[in-house]
């Protein structure tokens, strides 16, 4: 399925045929160094990095690994926080045949060694900074050969055998059972994911972008840093998240990827001080890794005329599945499909198969077979696709509510309807249980406090109540929460700002 044309429509013609599909990240440096050599890659710490210097810094930390030892397709961590070094050490690792496994930062000594046991790693580059972290993994994996970001060698060229189908990266992923896996990317999967990143949105060279996802996130290094990189952008990376709105008054960001939760944070506090505090200059947000609100897409572009963009992934199909670039008109939407993928749908769960999608979980065969079947990689998200090929997602396999009279509730679909009130920031449907044992279903919401300050009611909690009874009240039956609560603070989240879903019972 090759959906490539569908996004011709929302760019100009000379945009779009720059936008070619390479194969490799060899392919794709090659291409970038050449047609930015003096234009700036990356700004870490007030220090600007062209095009040229990264790749003259690439090709001595090639050197360095050469010198290691390692042979091609050997699995090399690199542990960091985001940096300009972080940036160089993956990229080098990529293009000289082995595998880069990106390990979260948050990762302390006994689980860095558990990781490289994992995924028989044979080398292991890291920061500066987190050598205090080395002393298990050197005492229990001798064999290990270490690599600080700072080294250097003798100047290596980028391996130019490396083919499409070899393997390149690998990632952590909770994946569709919830276990934290490594799902291992190929070449051309990162490439495609990479060049998705391009497509739907009007203008995508020459940007001007800000790094604030972690680069072990896949929506960070795939939509974020290789999207930059390809299209000859600038990336300031961001030290402390605490410290965004600062970077953002300094670089003047034209594109930002974000999760909805940042989005959200950031309207909001332009609505408190009264001024655009993403900056003048920002034209697009990318959003994703948790459900996009229709409110933000309509907000944003009333208020600041910035243009949001929701879009749906999964690390194991190297990030990008969908992008929404009629977003306005199909809000509720996760958007068109990406090319080169093949989708069905199997009791309402999407099956995917295509160039983005990763060659299996590393070292876990009951878990490849788990998400495969016939060659599908089965992504438990429940979805429906509209009439003109737009994807929808209901919920997840694995949270659907069984009720006691044979009824399935997926939470997330029962959830739209009460996020759909300009008052309801978040919500969670669950299972809950009471004293006699009965399960039954309830709903947590977090107030958006911004909408409901504009009611003209005394008491606003009262308000918000009567208005989420409303919607109750307007669904099936079956669907209807017992039990309905008005939180006075956010959910819990994952690192990924994505709410931590519970049950009670």
């Amino acid at each position: 399925m090759n959906n490539r044309e569908y996004f011709a429509k929302f760019t100009d013609k000379e945009t779009f045929s720059k936008i070619v599909e390479k194969e490799t990240i060899v392919e794709m440096w090659e291409m970038v160094r050449k047609n930015y050599p003096h234009d700036v890659a990356i700004v870490d710490d007030g220090v600007s990095y062209t095009f040229s210097q990264l790749d003259e810094d690439m090709a001595s930390f090639r050197g360095a690994l050469k010198a290691l030892g390692l042979t091609k397709g050997d699995r090399v961590g690199v542990y960091s926080k985001n940096s300009y070094q972080l940036v160089k050490m993956y990229l080098a690792i990529v293009t000289s045949g082995y595998v880069a496994a990106i390990l979260p930062a948050h990762l302390d000594d006994k689980t860095l060694f558990g990781v490289s046991m994992m995924f028989s790693l044979k080398g292991l580059c890291y920061a500066e900074d987190m050598v205090d972290r080395l002393n298990v993994i050197k005492a229990m994996n001798p064999n290990l050969k270490l690599l600080s970001e700072t080294a250097k060698g003798e100047k290596v060229e980028m391996d130019k055998s490396t083919k499409g189908s070899d393997p390149a990266l690998i990632m952590f992923t909770g994946g569709t059972t919830g276990r934290s896996k490594g799902a291992l990317l190929s070449q051309e999967a990162v490439m495609q994911g990479t060049v998705n990143g391009c497509y739907g949105v009007p203008s995508v060279f020459k940007q001007r972008y800000l790094l604030i996802l972690p680069m072990s996130h896949v929506f960070g290094l795939i939509r974020n840093v290789m999207t930059s990189l390809y299209t000859g952008s600038s990336l300031y990376i961001v030290k402390n998240n605490k410290d965004m709105f600062k970077d953002i008054a300094i670089f003047k960001p034209t594109v930002l990827v974000l999760v909805p939760a940042i989005a959200e944070m950031a309207l909001n506090l332009s609505r408190q001080f009264k001024k655009n505090m993403l900056g003048e200059d920002l034209k697009y947000i990318i959003c994703g890794a948790a459900k996009v609100a229709p409110y933000l897409i309509k907000e944003y572009k009333k208020e600041l005329n910035i243009d949001l963009y929701p879009g749906y992934g999964l690390t194991e199909s190297a990030n990008l599945v969908s992008g929404n670039p009629d977003q306005f008109n199909k809000p509720d939407s996760v958007g068109y499909p990406y090319p080169h993928q093949e989708f069905k749908v199997v009791n309402n769960e999407l099956w995917i198969k295509g160039k983005n999608m990763m060659i299996g979980y590393v070292g876990d065969e009951n878990a490849n077979k788990e998400a495969y079947e016939d060659g599908w990689f089965k992504t438990g998200d429940l979805v429906r696709f509209d009439e003109d090929g737009y994807l929808y997602i209901t919920g997840r396999c694995k949270e659907i509510i069984i009720l006691s009279n044979g009824e399935n509730v997926s939470p997330q679909e029962v959830e739209v309807y009460f996020n759909a009130l300009p008052y309801v920031q978040d919500s969670q449907i669950f299972e809950d249980v009471d004293d006699s044992g009965n399960h039954f279903i309830a709903l947590e919401v977090v107030p958006r406090m911004v909408e409901l300050a504009k009611v003209d009611e005394i008491d606003k909690m009262a308000f918000l109540m009567k208005e989420l009874y409303k919607v109750n009240n307007s669904l099936v039956p079956y669907m209807r929460a017992q039990s309905i609560v008005i939180r006075d603070k956010d959910f819990d989240r994952t690192p990924a700002m994505k709410i931590l879903r519970y049950h009670k019972c």
